[in-house]
Protein backbone atom coordinates (compact mmCIF):
# COMPACT_ATOMS: atom_id res chain seq x y z
CA UNK A 1 0.00 0.00 0.00
CA UNK A 2 2.38 2.57 1.14
CA UNK A 3 4.89 2.26 -1.98
CA UNK A 4 2.26 2.59 -4.74
CA UNK A 5 0.72 6.00 -2.32
CA UNK A 6 4.51 7.11 -2.41
CA UNK A 7 4.73 6.60 -5.63
CA UNK A 8 1.50 8.91 -6.80
CA UNK A 9 2.15 11.35 -4.30
CA UNK A 10 5.75 12.08 -5.98
CA UNK A 11 4.38 12.49 -8.84
CA UNK A 12 1.61 14.84 -8.15
CA UNK A 13 2.84 16.73 -5.25
CA UNK A 14 5.47 19.63 -5.44
CA UNK A 15 8.72 18.16 -4.16
CA UNK A 16 11.98 19.51 -2.83
CA UNK A 17 15.12 18.23 -4.18
CA UNK A 18 16.31 14.95 -1.79
CA UNK A 19 20.07 15.88 -2.56
CA UNK A 20 20.05 19.94 -1.64
CA UNK A 21 16.68 20.47 -0.83
CA UNK A 22 15.30 23.12 -3.68
CA UNK A 23 12.30 23.60 -3.95
CA UNK A 24 9.66 21.65 -6.78
CA UNK A 25 12.13 19.47 -7.96
CA UNK A 26 12.88 15.62 -7.51
CA UNK A 27 16.49 16.24 -7.78
CA UNK A 28 17.85 19.43 -9.28
CA UNK A 29 20.17 19.08 -12.17
CA UNK A 30 23.35 20.20 -9.80
CA UNK A 31 22.85 17.10 -7.53
CA UNK A 32 21.48 14.94 -10.68
CA UNK A 33 25.04 15.66 -12.31
CA UNK A 34 26.84 14.36 -8.70
CA UNK A 35 24.72 11.45 -8.80
CA UNK A 36 25.82 10.32 -12.20
CA UNK A 37 27.97 13.06 -14.06
CA UNK A 38 31.26 11.13 -13.62
CA UNK A 39 33.08 8.54 -14.91
CA UNK A 40 32.13 5.23 -13.25
CA UNK A 41 35.35 4.25 -11.00
CA UNK A 42 36.50 0.94 -9.39
CA UNK A 43 36.79 1.06 -6.11
CA UNK A 44 38.29 -0.79 -3.32
CA UNK A 45 37.65 -0.48 0.65
CA UNK A 46 40.98 -0.72 2.78
CA UNK A 47 40.87 -3.59 4.15
CA UNK A 48 39.75 -5.02 1.25
CA UNK A 49 37.95 -8.13 2.18
CA UNK A 50 39.22 -11.51 0.30
CA UNK A 51 36.37 -13.03 -1.78
CA UNK A 52 35.51 -9.86 -3.11
CA UNK A 53 34.40 -9.22 -6.82
CA UNK A 54 36.23 -6.02 -8.87
CA UNK A 55 33.10 -2.76 -7.63
CA UNK A 56 32.79 0.09 -9.76
CA UNK A 57 31.02 2.97 -8.14
CA UNK A 58 29.31 5.76 -10.00
CA UNK A 59 30.06 8.37 -7.48
CA UNK A 60 31.23 9.42 -4.04
CA UNK A 61 28.91 8.52 -0.51
CA UNK A 62 29.34 12.11 0.46
CA UNK A 63 26.47 15.10 0.32
CA UNK A 64 24.10 15.81 -2.17
CA UNK A 65 24.58 11.86 -2.72
CA UNK A 66 24.33 10.50 0.43
CA UNK A 67 21.26 12.61 1.27
CA UNK A 68 19.83 11.43 -2.12
CA UNK A 69 20.07 7.94 -1.50
CA UNK A 70 19.06 8.15 2.13
CA UNK A 71 16.02 10.00 0.94
CA UNK A 72 15.52 6.38 -1.05
CA UNK A 73 16.10 4.48 1.14
CA UNK A 74 14.61 5.36 4.58
CA UNK A 75 12.00 8.13 3.38
CA UNK A 76 10.46 6.43 0.85
CA UNK A 77 11.21 9.02 -2.12
CA UNK A 78 10.83 6.36 -4.31
CA UNK A 79 10.97 8.78 -7.79
CA UNK A 80 14.60 8.63 -7.36
CA UNK A 81 14.48 4.87 -7.95
CA UNK A 82 15.14 5.76 -11.68
CA UNK A 83 18.35 8.36 -11.50
CA UNK A 84 19.79 6.31 -8.91
CA UNK A 85 18.93 3.40 -11.50
CA UNK A 86 20.56 5.11 -14.49
CA UNK A 87 23.28 5.99 -12.32
CA UNK A 88 24.05 2.06 -11.22
CA UNK A 89 23.53 1.28 -15.04
CA UNK A 90 26.72 3.01 -15.58
CA UNK A 91 28.45 1.18 -12.97
CA UNK A 92 27.20 -2.09 -14.32
CA UNK A 93 28.81 -0.91 -17.69
CA UNK A 94 32.35 -0.24 -16.49
CA UNK A 95 32.31 -3.44 -14.85
CA UNK A 96 31.45 -5.11 -17.95
CA UNK A 97 33.62 -3.90 -20.05
CA UNK A 98 36.28 -3.99 -17.68
CA UNK A 99 35.52 -8.02 -17.60
CA UNK A 100 35.73 -8.27 -20.93
CA UNK A 101 38.83 -6.17 -21.95
CA UNK A 102 40.75 -6.85 -18.50
CA UNK A 103 42.18 -3.85 -16.58
CA UNK A 104 44.85 -1.98 -17.80
CA UNK A 105 48.02 -2.16 -15.57
CA UNK A 106 48.01 0.71 -12.83
CA UNK A 107 44.29 1.27 -14.29
CA UNK A 108 41.90 2.42 -11.88
CA UNK A 109 39.26 3.67 -14.25
CA UNK A 110 37.65 2.46 -17.51
CA UNK A 111 37.64 4.82 -20.20
CA UNK A 112 33.66 5.81 -20.72
CA UNK A 113 32.21 8.69 -21.84
CA UNK A 114 30.27 11.23 -19.65
CA UNK A 115 26.95 8.84 -18.03
CA UNK A 116 27.13 6.65 -20.78
CA UNK A 117 29.54 3.58 -22.16
CA UNK A 118 29.34 0.74 -24.35
CA UNK A 119 30.17 -2.86 -23.43
CA UNK A 120 32.12 -4.37 -26.38
CA UNK A 121 32.54 -7.99 -26.74
CA UNK A 122 30.63 -9.00 -23.85
CA UNK A 123 28.45 -11.30 -24.03
CA UNK A 124 25.47 -9.58 -23.48
CA UNK A 125 26.26 -7.88 -26.27
CA UNK A 126 26.64 -10.52 -28.71
CA UNK A 127 23.07 -11.84 -27.91
CA UNK A 128 24.13 -14.66 -25.50
CA UNK A 129 22.94 -14.98 -22.04
CA UNK A 130 21.93 -11.78 -20.00
CA UNK A 131 23.34 -10.22 -17.75
CA UNK A 132 22.23 -11.10 -14.29
CA UNK A 133 21.58 -8.36 -12.03
CA UNK A 134 21.11 -9.86 -8.28
CA UNK A 135 21.05 -7.38 -5.57
CA UNK A 136 22.19 -7.40 -2.23
CA UNK A 137 19.16 -7.95 -0.10
CA UNK A 138 17.85 -6.31 3.26
CA UNK A 139 16.59 -8.05 5.70
CA UNK A 140 13.13 -8.25 6.23
CA UNK A 141 12.56 -6.55 9.11
CA UNK A 142 13.75 -3.05 6.90
CA UNK A 143 12.03 -4.29 4.03
CA UNK A 144 8.96 -4.03 6.38
CA UNK A 145 9.79 -1.51 7.84
CA UNK A 146 10.98 1.05 4.80
CA UNK A 147 8.20 -0.19 2.45
CA UNK A 148 10.19 -1.37 -0.42
CA UNK A 149 13.37 -2.84 -0.78
CA UNK A 150 15.92 -0.25 -2.17
CA UNK A 151 18.61 -2.29 -3.82
CA UNK A 152 15.92 -4.12 -5.75
CA UNK A 153 13.84 -1.03 -6.87
CA UNK A 154 17.36 0.39 -7.89
CA UNK A 155 17.99 -2.64 -9.98
CA UNK A 156 15.36 -2.93 -11.92
CA UNK A 157 15.62 0.66 -12.84
CA UNK A 158 19.07 -0.08 -13.64
CA UNK A 159 18.32 -3.39 -15.90
CA UNK A 160 15.80 -1.23 -17.79
CA UNK A 161 18.38 1.24 -18.46
CA UNK A 162 20.96 -1.09 -19.51
CA UNK A 163 17.94 -2.37 -22.12
CA UNK A 164 17.87 0.59 -23.64
CA UNK A 165 21.27 0.55 -24.03
CA UNK A 166 21.36 -2.73 -26.17
CA UNK A 167 22.57 -4.70 -23.27
CA UNK A 168 20.50 -7.84 -22.55
CA UNK A 169 20.17 -7.54 -18.84
CA UNK A 170 17.22 -8.65 -15.95
CA UNK A 171 17.33 -8.32 -12.02
CA UNK A 172 17.35 -12.17 -10.34
CA UNK A 173 16.67 -11.79 -7.09
CA UNK A 174 17.17 -14.91 -5.70
CA UNK A 175 19.49 -13.87 -2.34
CA UNK A 176 18.08 -14.08 1.10
CA UNK A 177 19.48 -13.81 4.69
CA UNK A 178 19.35 -17.22 5.88
CA UNK A 179 19.65 -15.82 9.79
CA UNK A 180 19.36 -12.60 11.54
CA UNK A 181 22.66 -10.16 11.88
CA UNK A 182 23.70 -7.70 14.28
CA UNK A 183 23.17 -3.49 12.73
CA UNK A 184 26.22 -2.91 11.32
CA UNK A 185 26.34 1.03 11.54
CA UNK A 186 29.15 0.74 14.63
CA UNK A 187 31.19 -2.15 13.54
CA UNK A 188 34.46 -1.96 12.20
CA UNK A 189 35.70 -3.82 8.92
CA UNK A 190 36.07 -7.25 10.86
CA UNK A 191 33.30 -6.99 13.03
CA UNK A 192 31.32 -6.52 9.78
CA UNK A 193 32.80 -9.54 8.03
CA UNK A 194 32.24 -12.25 10.82
CA UNK A 195 28.42 -10.62 11.20
CA UNK A 196 27.67 -11.33 8.10
CA UNK A 197 29.65 -14.64 7.81
CA UNK A 198 27.15 -17.51 6.14
CA UNK A 199 24.52 -14.95 6.26
CA UNK A 200 22.96 -15.24 2.50
CA UNK A 201 21.96 -18.45 0.75
CA UNK A 202 19.84 -18.55 -2.34
CA UNK A 203 16.11 -19.03 -2.88
CA UNK A 204 15.14 -22.91 -3.12
CA UNK A 205 15.93 -23.56 -7.04
CA UNK A 206 17.97 -20.32 -7.10
CA UNK A 207 20.75 -21.61 -8.38
CA UNK A 208 19.60 -23.49 -11.74
CA UNK A 209 18.08 -19.82 -12.51
CA UNK A 210 21.67 -18.55 -12.37
CA UNK A 211 21.95 -18.90 -16.08
CA UNK A 212 23.97 -16.16 -17.23
CA UNK A 213 27.24 -14.06 -16.05
CA UNK A 214 26.20 -12.29 -12.44
CA UNK A 215 26.57 -8.94 -11.68
CA UNK A 216 26.00 -8.32 -8.08
CA UNK A 217 24.33 -4.60 -7.37
CA UNK A 218 23.79 -2.84 -4.48
CA UNK A 219 23.17 0.83 -3.68
CA UNK A 220 26.20 1.85 -1.58
CA UNK A 221 29.49 -0.18 -0.36
CA UNK A 222 31.27 0.75 2.54
CA UNK A 223 33.67 -1.91 4.18
CA UNK A 224 32.43 -4.58 0.98
CA UNK A 225 31.42 -6.96 3.34
CA UNK A 226 27.78 -7.56 1.82
CA UNK A 227 28.86 -7.74 -1.57
CA UNK A 228 31.83 -10.22 -0.61
CA UNK A 229 29.22 -12.53 1.30
CA UNK A 230 27.00 -12.07 -1.39
CA UNK A 231 29.27 -13.29 -3.74
CA UNK A 232 30.08 -16.28 -1.60
CA UNK A 233 26.31 -17.15 -1.60
CA UNK A 234 26.16 -17.30 -5.07
CA UNK A 235 29.21 -19.04 -5.88
CA UNK A 236 28.46 -21.73 -2.94
CA UNK A 237 24.81 -22.92 -4.64
CA UNK A 238 26.03 -22.77 -7.90
CA UNK A 239 28.86 -24.57 -7.17
CA UNK A 240 27.04 -27.07 -5.53
CA UNK A 241 24.37 -27.58 -8.17
CA UNK A 242 26.79 -28.59 -9.87
CA UNK A 243 28.31 -30.99 -7.82
CA UNK A 244 24.80 -33.09 -7.19
CA UNK A 245 24.00 -32.84 -10.97
CA UNK A 246 27.15 -34.07 -11.63
CA UNK A 247 27.33 -36.92 -9.29
CA UNK A 248 24.01 -37.65 -10.58
CA UNK A 249 24.85 -38.41 -13.91
CA UNK A 250 27.63 -40.85 -12.33
CA UNK A 251 25.43 -42.53 -9.83
CA UNK A 252 25.47 -43.02 -6.39
CA UNK A 253 27.42 -45.97 -6.04
CA UNK A 254 30.07 -44.41 -8.65
CA UNK A 255 33.78 -43.68 -7.32
CA UNK A 256 32.68 -39.74 -7.40
CA UNK A 257 31.64 -38.44 -3.93
CA UNK A 258 30.67 -35.03 -2.93
CA UNK A 259 33.81 -33.35 -0.60
CA UNK A 260 36.21 -35.16 -3.12
CA UNK A 261 39.00 -32.76 -3.73
CA UNK A 262 38.72 -33.73 -8.16
CA UNK A 263 35.66 -31.27 -7.94
CA UNK A 264 37.14 -28.42 -8.26
CA UNK A 265 34.82 -25.22 -9.45
CA UNK A 266 36.64 -24.76 -12.85
CA UNK A 267 35.57 -28.19 -13.63
CA UNK A 268 31.62 -27.05 -14.10
CA UNK A 269 31.83 -23.72 -15.53
CA UNK A 270 29.59 -23.86 -18.07
CA UNK A 271 28.53 -21.91 -21.70
CA UNK A 272 28.50 -18.03 -21.13
CA UNK A 273 30.37 -18.65 -17.64
CA UNK A 274 26.66 -19.22 -16.21
CA UNK A 275 26.16 -18.35 -12.54
CA UNK A 276 30.01 -16.65 -12.65
CA UNK A 277 29.85 -13.45 -10.25
CA UNK A 278 32.11 -11.26 -12.82
CA UNK A 279 32.14 -8.11 -10.94
CA UNK A 280 29.99 -5.68 -9.01
CA UNK A 281 28.44 -2.60 -9.35
CA UNK A 282 27.10 -0.11 -6.82
CA UNK A 283 25.40 3.47 -7.10
CA UNK A 284 28.19 4.96 -4.10
CA UNK A 285 30.88 3.85 -2.19
CA UNK A 286 32.87 5.68 0.74
CA UNK A 287 35.16 8.34 0.09
CA UNK A 288 38.01 6.24 0.92
CA UNK A 289 37.84 3.54 -1.59
CA UNK A 290 38.82 5.83 -4.48
CA UNK A 291 42.02 5.50 -5.48
CA UNK A 292 42.31 8.95 -7.02
CA UNK A 293 39.72 11.00 -6.10
CA UNK A 294 40.95 13.73 -7.92
CA UNK A 295 40.91 12.71 -11.11
CA UNK A 296 37.43 11.82 -10.35
CA UNK A 297 36.33 14.92 -8.97
CA UNK A 298 37.69 17.15 -12.37
CA UNK A 299 35.79 13.84 -14.73
CA UNK A 300 32.56 15.17 -12.97
CA UNK A 301 33.11 18.76 -13.41
CA UNK A 302 33.82 18.21 -17.15
CA UNK A 303 30.21 16.08 -17.29
CA UNK A 304 28.46 19.39 -15.90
Amino acid sequence: MRGWWQDLTDLVLPAECSGCGKPRTVLCPRCRAALGGAVPRRVRPVPEPPGLPAVHAAAVYADEVRATLLAHKERGRLALAAPLGAALAGAVRAGLREAATGPRPGAVSVPVECGRSAVAGSGAARGQAPVLLVPVPSARAAVRARGHDPARRIALAAAGELRRSGIAARVLAVLRQRRAVSDQARLDSRQRLDNLAGALGTVPGGARLLAGPVVLVDDLMTTGASLREAARAVKSAVYAARVREEMGEHGAGGPRKEGNPVYHAAEFVGADDAGDVICAAVVAASPDSFVDKQELTENARRCR
